[in-house]
């Protein structure tokens, strides 16, 4: 299994927000949470600081963050949104399932964090069928279950 990092995919947009979000917590929340463990500190006996502790806590998710950012932005490759009314990584894609009617984004995890949309992998089964349809169009996959589901395309248009 090697150490073999995936490449993320990602639109522009989606890469820029990415972007802005590390130069966020590399620069001025890092100084604010520094500001809180400072004054934590000049309050005295940390045992029993609770702010102290919250603070170094917060510290720690944001380096995490930061280096999970690192990492993703470095392994990007940015892949153009399809056109309207196809249906590709980086599409909102309207869809009909069982009756409903439902709204994703196709394409990587980390799109959700710039978008309000839920996202579909493309490697998921419904994503896999999904890919490359048109609006109008009815695709059918093989669910977990066994069962084979229909889906119709009912609007497919590039993620803004």
């Amino acid at each position: 299994m090697g150490n073999e990092e995936k490449a993320v995919l990602l639109t522009q947009d989606a890469y820029d927000k990415l972007k802005a979000d590390l130069a966020y917590r590399e620069g001025q929340y890092r100084e604010e949470i520094t500001k809180r463990i400072a004054a934590a500190r000049a309050e005295g006996d940390l045992s029993e600081n609770g702010g102290y502790q919250a603070a170094r806590e917060e510290q720690g998710k944001n380096e995490g963050r930061i280096n999970e950012l690192i990492v993703k932005l470095r392994n990007a490759k940015i892949v153009q949104a399809p056109e309207e009314g196809t249906v590709g990584n980086g599409s909102l894609v309207t869809i009909e399932l069982g009756g409903n009617e439902m709204r994703y984004v196709l394409g990587a995890r980390d799109m959700a964090s710039v978008s309000e949309y839920d996202v579909l992998s493309e490697d998921s089964p419904i994503g896999k069928a999904i890919i490359g349809a048109k609006t109008g169009d009815t695709v059918s996959y093989q669910a977990p279950n066994g069962r084979t589901i229909s889906v119709t395309i009912k609007d497919a248009k590039p993620l803004q």
